[in-house]
C-alpha cells in the first residue's frame, strides 16, 4: 500500500513538473542548386557558376527553447539557436550557438526582458515586411547583409501587444575597457536599437532606430557599421500581401572623401494562389550617396533588383522553393544579387556597372 502511495505521488509531482516548465527542440534543413553568372574574377573578367548550397530560401538552423511557470503570470525563459550549414556539416562560424543564446523573465503584463546573445534588432524585425522573407535573394542583397546581423552581450526588452501596438528595445554593451563604445576584435561595438509597430487584421505598420558600431565603436561604413532609419507596411488585400519600405543609413565616421549615405527602398506582392502554392514578385532599389569607394566601401552608385520567386508545400512542414533575380547597376555599382559584403572572402560581386543573374531551387523542412 505505502509502495503504492509513492507511486502515485511520484507521477502526480512529476506530471505536475512536466506542467509547469517545458523544453522544446526546433529547426528547419534547407539545401538546394545554385547558379550566378558575371562574378567578378579578378582578372578584369567575369565567370559564372554552379553549386549546391544551403540556406538559399533560410539559414538552416538548431535550437533549444524553454518555459518554467513561474506562477502570477510570470515565466522564466531561454532560448538556444545556431546556424547550420548542411552542405558541409559546419555550425555557426565557430560559435556553438550563432543565432540566439538568452535567458529572461516574461509576463503577461508587462512584457518580457532578456540577456545574451540574439539576432540585431533590424534582422529580428525587417524580415517581416520583406517580400522575400530574407532569403539569399532579399532585402539584404542591395545592403550587402547589413539587416542580417547578430549581436553579443544583449539586454532586451519586448512589452505585450496594447491596441495592436508593441514596441522592442535592444542594447548591446561592447565590453571593453578603456572605450565604451568599442567592441572586441572581430566584434561590434556599442550598439542598440527601438521598434515600434502596429498590427491589424488588414495591415502591419513598423519603425525601426538603430545604431551598429565597428570594433572601434564608430559608425565606420553604411553597410557594417552605421544609423539605421527603417519603416515599412503591410497590406493583405483577399489572396494578395503587398509589401513596401524605405530605410535610411548614415555612417558619418566613414574615411573622408568615401560615401556615407545610404537610401533603399522596395515593394512586392505575394500571391497566395492556393494553399500550398504562392508567387512572390518585388523590386529593391538602392542609392549611395556622393563619395568615393574602396575595398570595403561602395562609391557613390545605384542598383535595381528585381525578383520572381514560388513556393509549393508538400505539407505543413516540407516546401519546395525556386527563385530567379536580376540586378541592373549603375555605372559603378558592383552590387551581386546575393548579400555578399564588399570585402568577402568569397564574393559575388560583377564588375562596376555589370548587370548580374541568379537563380536557385531547392527544399526546405521545419522541424
Amino acid at each position: 500500500m505505502k509502495t503504492t502511495l509513492g507511486a502515485v505521488v511520484l507521477l502526480v509531482a512529476s506530471s505536475a513538473a512536466c506542467a509547469q516548465s517545458s523544453v522544446t527542440m526546433y529547426g528547419r534543413v534547407d539545401g538546394g542548386i545554385e547558379y550566378l553568372n558575371h562574378i567578378a574574377n579578378g582578372n578584369g573578367g567575369s565567370d559564372s557558376r554552379w553549386s549546391a548550397e544551403g540556406g538559399d530560401w533560410g539559414t538552416s538552423m538548431f535550437g533549444l527553447k524553454g518555459t518554467e511557470d513561474l506562477g502570477g503570470g510570470s515565466a522564466a525563459i531561454f532560448n538556444l539557436e545556431t546556424a547550420v550549414q548542411i552542405m558541409n556539416g559546419t555550425t555557426g562560424g565557430g560559435r556553438l550557438w550563432s543565432r540566439r543564446a538568452y535567458v529572461g523573465v516574461k509576463n503577461d503584463t508587462w512584457g518580457q526582458l532578456q540577456a545574451g546573445r540574439n539576432l540585431f534588432i533590424d534582422s529580428d524585425g525587417v524580415w517581416a515586411f520583406d517580400p522575400f522573407v530574407q532569403q539569399a535573394v532579399s532585402s539584404a542583397s542591395l545592403v550587402r547583409g547589413r539587416n542580417w546581423q547578430q549581436t553579443s552581450n544583449n539586454v532586451e526588452y519586448h512589452s505585450p501587444v496594447w491596441n495592436g501596438f508593441d514596441v522592442q528595445g535592444q542594447y548591446s554593451f561592447g565590453n571593453q575597457p578603456g572605450n565604451f563604445n568599442a567592441g572586441a576584435q572581430g566584434e561590434f561595438g556599442r550598439s542598440n536599437g527601438i521598434m515600434l509597430s502596429y498590427h491589424s487584421p488588414l495591415f502591419d505598420v513598423r519603425g525601426i532606430y538603430d545604431e551598429l558600431r565597428d570594433s572601434s565603436g564608430r559608425f565606420s561604413n553604411i553597410f557594417t557599421a552605421s544609423r539605421e532609419y527603417f519603416v515599412g507596411g503591410n497590406l493583405r488585400v483577399q489572396k494578395f500581401k503587398i509589401q513596401a519600405a524605405y530605410t535610411h543609413y548614415s555612417a558619418p565616421d566613414s574615411p573622408p572623401g568615401i560615401s556615407d549615405t545610404a537610401d533603399h527602398y522596395w515593394l512586392g506582392a505575394t500571391y497566395q494562389a492556393t494553399p500550398k502554392w504562392a508567387v512572390t514578385a518585388a523590386g529593391f532599389y538602392i542609392h549611395v550617396g556622393e563619395g568615393g569607394g574602396d575595398v570595403s566601401h561602395d562609391p557613390a552608385s545605384h542598383a535595381m533588383l528585381y525578383a520572381l520567386g514560388t513556393t509549393w508545400n508538400l505539407s505543413a512542414r516540407s516546401f519546395l522553393y525556386g527563385t530567379v533575380a536580376y540586378v541592373n547597376n549603375g555605372k559603378s555599382g558592383t552590387f551581386s544579387v546575393f548579400a555578399t559584403p564588399r570585402d568577402s572572402s568569397t564574393p559575388t560581386s560583377p564588375l562596376a556597372g555589370q548587370s548580374q543573374t541568379g537563380a536557385y531551387v531547392g527544399m526546405m523542412h521545419v522541424f
